[in-house]
Protein backbone atom coordinates (compact mmCIF):
# COMPACT_ATOMS: atom_id res chain seq x y z
CA UNK A 1 0.00 0.00 0.00
CA UNK A 2 2.90 2.20 0.69
CA UNK A 3 4.07 2.33 -3.09
CA UNK A 4 0.61 3.32 -3.85
CA UNK A 5 0.67 6.10 -1.47
CA UNK A 6 3.40 7.47 -2.49
CA UNK A 7 2.65 7.61 -6.19
CA UNK A 8 -0.97 9.30 -4.91
CA UNK A 9 1.47 11.63 -3.55
CA UNK A 10 3.39 13.01 -6.37
CA UNK A 11 0.14 13.38 -8.32
CA UNK A 12 -1.31 15.32 -5.78
CA UNK A 13 1.71 17.61 -6.14
CA UNK A 14 1.80 17.38 -9.80
CA UNK A 15 -1.94 18.08 -10.35
CA UNK A 16 -1.83 21.29 -8.21
CA UNK A 17 1.27 22.41 -10.39
CA UNK A 18 0.62 21.30 -14.24
CA UNK A 19 -1.41 22.32 -16.80
CA UNK A 20 -3.76 19.64 -16.86
CA UNK A 21 -6.04 21.39 -14.19
CA UNK A 22 -8.54 21.31 -17.10
CA UNK A 23 -8.57 17.75 -16.70
CA UNK A 24 -9.12 17.50 -13.33
CA UNK A 25 -12.15 19.86 -13.19
CA UNK A 26 -13.68 18.08 -16.14
CA UNK A 27 -13.45 14.46 -14.04
CA UNK A 28 -14.88 16.30 -10.77
CA UNK A 29 -18.02 17.70 -12.78
CA UNK A 30 -18.52 14.12 -14.13
CA UNK A 31 -18.40 12.86 -10.54
CA UNK A 32 -20.57 15.65 -9.14
CA UNK A 33 -23.58 15.22 -12.41
CA UNK A 34 -23.52 11.59 -11.98
CA UNK A 35 -23.82 11.49 -7.61
CA UNK A 36 -26.73 14.35 -8.42
CA UNK A 37 -28.81 12.44 -10.67
CA UNK A 38 -28.30 9.43 -8.39
CA UNK A 39 -28.92 10.41 -5.17
CA UNK A 40 -30.40 14.13 -5.54
CA UNK A 41 -29.07 17.35 -5.40
CA UNK A 42 -28.72 18.73 -1.87
CA UNK A 43 -25.64 17.25 -0.60
CA UNK A 44 -27.07 17.07 2.80
CA UNK A 45 -29.37 14.34 2.09
CA UNK A 46 -27.05 12.75 -0.86
CA UNK A 47 -23.44 11.52 0.82
CA UNK A 48 -22.03 10.74 -2.45
CA UNK A 49 -22.98 14.31 -4.00
CA UNK A 50 -21.30 15.73 -0.97
CA UNK A 51 -18.54 14.12 -1.12
CA UNK A 52 -17.71 14.78 -4.60
CA UNK A 53 -18.42 18.45 -3.52
CA UNK A 54 -15.81 17.82 -1.16
CA UNK A 55 -13.11 17.08 -3.61
CA UNK A 56 -13.86 19.43 -6.23
CA UNK A 57 -13.51 22.10 -3.37
CA UNK A 58 -10.43 20.35 -2.46
CA UNK A 59 -8.49 21.13 -5.99
CA UNK A 60 -9.82 24.67 -5.73
CA UNK A 61 -12.80 24.52 -8.13
CA UNK A 62 -15.06 27.62 -8.52
CA UNK A 63 -18.49 27.56 -6.10
CA UNK A 64 -19.78 28.34 -9.98
CA UNK A 65 -18.58 25.75 -11.74
CA UNK A 66 -20.12 23.47 -8.73
CA UNK A 67 -22.99 24.71 -8.81
CA UNK A 68 -23.48 24.96 -12.25
CA UNK A 69 -22.58 21.24 -12.65
CA UNK A 70 -25.28 20.42 -10.42
CA UNK A 71 -28.26 22.05 -11.73
CA UNK A 72 -26.73 20.29 -14.83
CA UNK A 73 -27.15 16.70 -13.82
CA UNK A 74 -30.62 16.19 -15.20
CA UNK A 75 -29.74 17.61 -18.76
CA UNK A 76 -26.61 15.91 -18.97
CA UNK A 77 -25.77 12.61 -21.23
CA UNK A 78 -26.26 9.73 -19.06
CA UNK A 79 -23.22 8.73 -18.16
CA UNK A 80 -22.52 4.96 -16.31
CA UNK A 81 -19.69 3.65 -14.82
CA UNK A 82 -17.32 0.78 -16.45
CA UNK A 83 -14.32 -1.11 -15.60
CA UNK A 84 -11.23 -2.16 -17.37
CA UNK A 85 -8.58 -4.74 -16.08
CA UNK A 86 -5.40 -5.79 -17.73
CA UNK A 87 -1.51 -5.92 -17.82
CA UNK A 88 0.94 -3.78 -18.94
CA UNK A 89 4.66 -4.69 -20.11
CA UNK A 90 6.51 -7.07 -17.31
CA UNK A 91 3.13 -8.10 -15.69
CA UNK A 92 2.41 -5.08 -13.71
CA UNK A 93 -1.48 -4.83 -12.93
CA UNK A 94 -3.76 -1.67 -14.57
CA UNK A 95 -7.26 -1.30 -13.21
CA UNK A 96 -9.10 1.68 -15.65
CA UNK A 97 -12.27 3.21 -13.57
CA UNK A 98 -14.12 5.18 -16.79
CA UNK A 99 -17.45 7.30 -16.50
CA UNK A 100 -18.98 7.51 -20.21
CA UNK A 101 -21.97 8.00 -22.28
CA UNK A 102 -20.34 5.55 -25.25
CA UNK A 103 -19.40 2.13 -23.77
CA UNK A 104 -17.93 1.57 -27.39
CA UNK A 105 -15.69 4.46 -27.69
CA UNK A 106 -14.11 4.15 -24.35
CA UNK A 107 -13.62 -0.30 -25.04
CA UNK A 108 -11.68 1.23 -28.01
CA UNK A 109 -9.76 4.15 -26.54
CA UNK A 110 -8.93 2.04 -23.46
CA UNK A 111 -7.82 -1.01 -25.46
CA UNK A 112 -5.55 1.02 -28.00
CA UNK A 113 -3.21 2.25 -25.04
CA UNK A 114 -2.73 -1.27 -23.71
CA UNK A 115 -1.96 -2.40 -27.47
CA UNK A 116 0.31 0.44 -27.93
CA UNK A 117 2.37 0.32 -24.80
CA UNK A 118 2.61 -3.72 -24.57
CA UNK A 119 0.28 -4.52 -22.70
CA UNK A 120 -2.97 -6.47 -23.33
CA UNK A 121 -6.50 -5.95 -21.74
CA UNK A 122 -8.01 -8.63 -19.54
CA UNK A 123 -11.87 -9.48 -18.58
CA UNK A 124 -13.38 -8.16 -15.73
CA UNK A 125 -12.65 -9.61 -12.38
CA UNK A 126 -8.82 -10.66 -13.52
CA UNK A 127 -7.57 -8.69 -11.41
CA UNK A 128 -10.11 -9.08 -8.30
CA UNK A 129 -7.02 -11.49 -6.41
CA UNK A 130 -4.58 -8.33 -6.71
CA UNK A 131 -6.88 -5.37 -6.06
CA UNK A 132 -9.02 -4.80 -2.66
CA UNK A 133 -11.39 -1.87 -3.00
CA UNK A 134 -11.05 0.84 0.07
CA UNK A 135 -11.57 4.40 1.38
CA UNK A 136 -8.91 6.24 1.57
CA UNK A 137 -9.29 10.12 2.80
CA UNK A 138 -6.51 12.31 2.88
CA UNK A 139 -6.72 14.85 5.76
CA UNK A 140 -4.77 17.53 6.71
CA UNK A 141 -2.94 17.58 9.72
CA UNK A 142 -3.06 20.98 11.00
CA UNK A 143 -3.33 21.15 14.84
CA UNK A 144 -4.31 17.70 15.29
CA UNK A 145 -3.65 15.69 17.94
CA UNK A 146 -2.62 12.00 16.69
CA UNK A 147 -2.66 9.74 19.39
CA UNK A 148 -6.63 11.37 20.28
CA UNK A 149 -7.36 11.45 17.06
CA UNK A 150 -6.27 7.77 15.86
CA UNK A 151 -8.44 6.27 18.79
CA UNK A 152 -11.63 8.56 17.28
CA UNK A 153 -10.94 7.13 13.85
CA UNK A 154 -10.16 3.45 14.75
CA UNK A 155 -13.75 3.11 16.53
CA UNK A 156 -14.91 4.25 13.58
CA UNK A 157 -13.46 1.77 11.16
CA UNK A 158 -10.12 3.00 9.94
CA UNK A 159 -7.12 0.33 9.45
CA UNK A 160 -4.54 2.01 8.81
CA UNK A 161 -2.96 5.65 9.06
CA UNK A 162 0.02 7.09 7.13
CA UNK A 163 2.15 10.44 7.77
CA UNK A 164 2.99 12.51 4.61
CA UNK A 165 4.46 15.61 4.97
CA UNK A 166 1.53 17.70 6.20
CA UNK A 167 -1.45 15.00 5.36
CA UNK A 168 -2.70 12.09 7.13
CA UNK A 169 -3.73 9.12 4.72
CA UNK A 170 -6.21 6.91 6.36
CA UNK A 171 -7.58 3.49 4.67
CA UNK A 172 -10.76 1.76 5.55
CA UNK A 173 -12.79 -1.11 4.63
CA UNK A 174 -15.42 -0.55 1.61
CA UNK A 175 -17.89 -1.07 4.18
CA UNK A 176 -16.72 1.57 6.73
CA UNK A 177 -16.38 3.99 4.19
CA UNK A 178 -19.49 6.24 5.49
CA UNK A 179 -19.04 5.70 9.05
CA UNK A 180 -15.43 6.87 8.59
CA UNK A 181 -16.88 9.74 6.45
CA UNK A 182 -18.91 10.85 9.01
CA UNK A 183 -16.72 10.75 11.71
CA UNK A 184 -14.41 13.03 10.15
CA UNK A 185 -17.16 15.42 10.08
CA UNK A 186 -18.43 15.19 13.91
CA UNK A 187 -14.48 15.89 14.58
CA UNK A 188 -14.51 18.71 11.99
CA UNK A 189 -10.91 17.63 10.28
CA UNK A 190 -10.16 19.21 7.19
CA UNK A 191 -10.33 16.35 4.52
CA UNK A 192 -8.28 17.32 1.41
CA UNK A 193 -9.62 14.51 -0.66
CA UNK A 194 -11.74 11.04 -0.11
CA UNK A 195 -12.47 8.43 -2.49
CA UNK A 196 -12.86 4.56 -3.18
CA UNK A 197 -9.46 3.10 -4.25
CA UNK A 198 -7.96 -0.25 -5.67
CA UNK A 199 -5.22 -1.23 -3.33
CA UNK A 200 -3.12 -3.69 -4.73
CA UNK A 201 -2.19 -6.46 -2.00
CA UNK A 202 1.35 -7.21 -3.99
CA UNK A 203 3.32 -4.61 -5.79
CA UNK A 204 5.77 -5.39 -8.88
CA UNK A 205 9.62 -3.81 -8.61
CA UNK A 206 11.22 -2.55 -12.07
CA UNK A 207 14.35 -1.00 -12.84
CA UNK A 208 13.83 2.71 -12.80
CA UNK A 209 13.94 2.93 -16.84
CA UNK A 210 11.00 0.08 -17.18
CA UNK A 211 8.71 1.40 -14.21
CA UNK A 212 9.23 4.92 -16.53
CA UNK A 213 7.63 3.50 -19.22
CA UNK A 214 4.77 1.83 -16.99
CA UNK A 215 3.93 5.44 -15.58
CA UNK A 216 4.11 6.69 -19.00
CA UNK A 217 1.31 4.54 -19.57
CA UNK A 218 -0.55 4.98 -16.55
CA UNK A 219 -0.17 8.88 -18.19
CA UNK A 220 -1.74 7.83 -21.25
CA UNK A 221 -4.78 6.72 -20.12
CA UNK A 222 -5.78 9.70 -17.82
CA UNK A 223 -5.29 11.61 -20.86
CA UNK A 224 -8.28 10.23 -22.37
CA UNK A 225 -11.48 11.56 -21.55
CA UNK A 226 -13.85 9.04 -20.37
CA UNK A 227 -11.38 7.74 -17.40
CA UNK A 228 -11.70 8.97 -14.16
CA UNK A 229 -9.01 6.62 -12.02
CA UNK A 230 -6.00 4.52 -13.06
CA UNK A 231 -4.61 1.98 -10.15
CA UNK A 232 -1.59 -0.14 -10.49
CA UNK A 233 0.68 -2.38 -8.51
CA UNK A 234 3.94 -1.52 -9.93
CA UNK A 235 6.27 -1.04 -6.71
CA UNK A 236 7.47 2.36 -5.71
CA UNK A 237 10.74 2.49 -5.23
CA UNK A 238 12.71 4.85 -3.40
CA UNK A 239 15.07 5.11 -6.60
CA UNK A 240 11.71 5.55 -8.67
CA UNK A 241 10.77 8.28 -6.33
CA UNK A 242 14.45 9.81 -7.22
CA UNK A 243 14.05 9.79 -10.44
CA UNK A 244 10.39 11.24 -10.66
CA UNK A 245 11.64 13.84 -8.23
CA UNK A 246 14.56 15.10 -10.29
Amino acid sequence: MSGHSKWSTIKRKKGALDARKGKIFSRLVKEIQIAAKEGGPDPETNPKLRLAIQNARGENMPKDNIERAINKSKESADLQEVTFEGYGPNGVAIFVECLTDNNQRTVGMVRSVFNKKGGNMGTNGSLSFIFDRKGVFNVKKGNINREEFELEVIDAGIEDIAEEEEMYVLTCPLEAFGDVQKKLDELEVEVENASLQRIPNSTTPLSVPEAQKILKMIEDFEELDDVQNVFHNLEMTDELMMALNE
